[in-house]
């Protein structure tokens, strides 16, 4: 069997370069154009290595369709089926045999792969195509592989290759000595024409429009367009199919079965295409026959909120990078034409903001403990996560059981990763059997984590498809997926009995209590609303499903009831009682109760008879950081300032100060001087200033008033504050005074032993800033004669010397 597959592709010139700096080098970068053949050439290539030999190569691909049509492609240029040289894994289907040499496989696999054998045994290398995606479980597997790669296999190749790659980025990552190889695309002439949107008019309409223009101009031309979501499409879809019936119409996303995907991308032999495609169809393997694009330049994103730890789904203006990916697939076979549905003077960013930086991170997570690593820190990212979602992430995954305090996996967190789902599934799935409910967990499982737009109650979308299965093929062969792997036999008598309680499994900081009709207290605080016309606008608790954040409130758009009592046996911890003491503003005093709870849902409470000091003195502090304004002062502010001055020029010195720091830790130096205090009143009267200057002895006090003095002695003998306010921003310290006070200065003072001039407004009679500045010497011989010129006939009565330097400082005007 031969590899050597003839082709004119560009990228068929830079083979031998790829292949020679992979000998020398375990890293690679590749950017190639679209059209270059990088997905089908270079895979195959590179099995001739010599560090190939005998082992596997793995091809990355970040969608199921593309994988199974570069897999196919690259088969067939080996005149062989799929299965045995190439082969392809995917979720649910995989064609792979005991010669099978290079594997394409999506982004949850490789990670699944990587998880399960860290070390790769019987892999050479790792090829990363279309990686301007950023998705973040491509993300996740370049850091998983660097990792192995520099501790136990330093002999594991890994490429990275696209055509618009971010390679400054990159390089920051792979390192600097990583060769880089750029290849042109073969891309044939393009027009471009530009079809903005009018301000009334909707996008599936405009869309039609156009492609109603593209069609009109020539009848042999099939045409991509590309739309943000599927109720675009669908809706565009329809408008085509009654309006050319002449013509063949096909969608294309990913919530299609692969088989669907796969007939939509194939040429008609007679018939002229429309393909009405979401971004499935931006990158990756040509589409055959396309050579007409309709880009509407909008994409549909997920953006996780760590503050809610909700997720809103948003349409956003697509990145330069993307919108050319898009344009070039009019010219991969010949010439084409692409229409923007915006004006030539919209901007667009270079690039994407990457799925790790706007997404939810609790599967990402879970990945990462099961890796063995407490902190993302362990691991080399080209966009680290973010702190905020990353620790919401945390809080989630140790609320449904799955890290223990100290970040490791428990018991319940190690069953949940076997499951190749978002960890509130994975959870629920693992804790079924206990409900004896495990059949109905995949069939809810499969229908959660699909695609699918389900209407109505899932209840009625369960009972809909356990009634009648084929209708809905997608569904069936993943709940079958599950059920195989929980050893569980496939059957249509299923109980929907369970259902609340294995979503309050999945979900327990959803869990929502009525407030008013249409309105719901969340176990995470949060507040959620649903239609006042609602069935469930007035039950007593239900398990929001799917919930979309919004400015203030939260929307539920998926719910189902559950029983006080199925809530309490699920979460037994609920049945404890504890105390708690709130401050009341409506009441102005701190009120007791012990309360039966389920997160911030209060499922029964009664007075507390008693109240410890311990716990009023909690509660102050409590209610004291809710209202931080009362502790941060002007006083507060400034010694702040100072110590922040100084911590940034001898940051192991000297104690951290801000306000988040001194919030923390309010019970260790504010606590004390709180003994016997009942009320808030008696808190706000505090001398918090004298409190913090307390906490340093008398050495660092000393220190401290000699490096950040509060006055400085001016010229005219006056004492004139410093105001250390802009050192909480970074900023250099303050000081204010009429610029007679300073006649005769020549040297701008300095405060933290000469580290920090500080900044000098010198003010008119009317205390209003005639000059700012940090050098004053240069201000009296160049600054100061203009100011002269202007200043003197307007206060008269005021000296205005023509030598500042060596004229008499003063606080008065001329009489005096």
């Amino acid at each position: 069997m031969s590899l050597q597959v003839m082709s004119t592709l560009p990228i068929e010139q830079h083979l031998k370069p790829i292949q020679a700096a992979l000998v020398d080098n375990n890293r690679l970068i590749l950017v190639a154009q679209p059209g270059a053949g990088k997905t089908t050439r270079v895979p195959l290539a590179l099995l001739n290595s010599q560090w190939a030999k005998g082992q596997r190569l793995l091809l990355l691909e970040p969608r199921r369709v593309a994988a199974r049509l570069a897999a196919s492609f690259m088969a067939a240029q080996l005149g062989e089926p799929v299965g045995k040289t190439v082969g392809y894994r995917i979720r649910g289907d995989s064609k792979v045999g005991p010669h099978t040499r290079l594997e394409v496989v999506t982004q949850g696999v490789l990670t699944r792969m990587l998880q399960d054998d860290p070390l790769l045994e019987g892999v050479a290398g790792i090829i990363f195509d279309e990686f301007h995606e950023r998705s973040i479980e491509a993300d996740l597997g370049l850091a998983l592989s660097l990792d192995i790669q520099q501790s136990i296999r330093d002999d594991l190749r890994l490429m990275v290759m696209s055509a618009t790659l971010d390679v400054a980025a990159l390089i920051i990552v792979l390192g600097t000595e990583t060769p880089v190889i750029e290849s042109t695309g073969r891309e044939f002439p393009i027009e471009t024409h530009y079809r903005p949107i009018g301000s009334d008019e909707s996008l599936d309409v405009a869309a039609y429009q156009v492609v109603a223009e593209a069609l009109a101009n020539d009848s042999s031309l099939d045409v991509l367009v590309i739309l943000p979501g599927v109720a675009e499409i669908t809706r565009l879809v329809q408008m085509l199919e009654n309006s050319h019936p002449d013509i063949e119409v096909r969608a294309l996303h990913g919530s299609m079965p692969i088989e669907a995907q796969q007939a939509a991308l194939k040429p008609h032999e007679t018939r002229q295409r429309v393909i009405v495609s979401t971004a499935i169809a931006e990158s990756s393997v040509t589409v055959d026959g396309v050579n007409v694009v309709i880009d509407a330049g909008l994409e549909r994103v997920p953006l996780f909120q760590p503050r809610t730890g909700l997720t809103r789904l948003t349409t956003r203006r697509v990145n330069r990078a993307s919108a050319d990916q898009r344009r070039g697939r009019a010219g991969r076979q010949q010439a084409g034409i692409c229409y923007r549905l915006w004006s030539k003077e919209q901007p667009l960013v270079a690039y994407g903001e990457p799925e790790i930086a706007q997404a939810d991170l609790s599967r990402l997570a879970l990945e990462i403990a099961m890796w063995g690593a407490r902190s993302p820190n362990e691991l080399a990212w080209m966009t680290p996560p973010p702190n905020g979602a990353w620790q919401s992430s945390q809080a989630l995954l140790r609320q449904l059981g799955i890290l223990d305090a100290t970040g490791l996996l428990t018991p319940l967190g190690k069953q949940s990763a076997r499951w190749p789902l978002e960890p509130r599934l994975a959870v629920m799935l693992s804790k079924a059997a206990s409900l004896d409910a495990a059949p109905l967990a995949c069939a809810l499982a499969a229908l959660l984590d699909g695609r699918e737009r389900v209407v109505g109650s899932l209840r009625d979308a369960l009972a809909e498809r356990f009634s009648q299965p084929s209708r809905f093929p997608q569904w069936q062969r993943e709940t079958k997926r599950l059920m195989g792997m929980a050893g569980l036999q496939v059957t249509r008598k299923i109980s929907l009995d369970p259902l609340s309680c294995l979503l309050a499994m999945a979900y327990p900081d959803r869990i929502g209590q009525f407030i008013s009709s249409g309105r719901f207290k969340l176990a995470n605080g949060k507040t959620a609303t649903l239609s006042s016309s609602h069935p469930l606008a007035n039950t007593s608790y239900l398990v929001a499903v799917s919930v979309e954040s919004a400015t203030s409130e939260a929307t539920i758009y998926q719910a189902e009831p559950i029983s006080l009592t199925a809530l309490i046996n699920l979460y037994p911890a609920t049945q404890q009682w504890e105390e708690r003491i709130t401050w009341s503003d409506t009441q102005g005093k701190l009120l007791g109760e012990v309360v039966q709870r389920h997160g911030e849902l209060v499922l029964a409470r009664r007075p507390l008879a008693e109240l410890t000091e311990e716990a009023i003195q909690q509660a102050l502090l409590t209610a004291l950081k809710q209202r931080p304004s009362i502790l941060f002062d002007e006083k507060v502010k400034q010694l702040q300032g100072r110590m922040a001055l100084l911590a940034s020029v001898h940051p192991e010195v000297w104690p951290d100060w801000s306000e988040r720091a001194l919030l923390e830790n309010s019970d260790i130096w504010l606590a004390p001087y709180m003994a016997g205090m009942t009320r808030f009143s008696q808190l706000e009267k505090m001398p918090f200033h004298d409190y913090l200057i307390a906490t340093l002895d008398w050495n660092e006090k000393t220190r401290f008033e000699r490096l950040a003095p509060t006055t400085i002695t001016v010229p005219s003998g006056n004492q004139a504050s410093i105001d250390y306010a802009p050192c909480l921003t970074e900023r250099p310290p303050v000081l204010a005074l009429k610029l007679q006070e300073a006649f005769g200065w020549q040297d701008t003072p300095v405060v933290a032993d000469g580290h920090m001039p500080v900044v000098i407004h010198l003010l008119s009679p009317a205390k209003r800033p005639l000059q700012v500045t940090q050098d004053l010497r240069s201000f009296w011989l160049n600054g100061y004669p203009e100011v002269r010129k202007e200043m003197r006939g307007r206060y008269p009565k005021h000296p205005w010397p023509e030598n500042p330097l060596t004229a008499q400082a003063t606080a008065f005007t001329k009489r005096r």
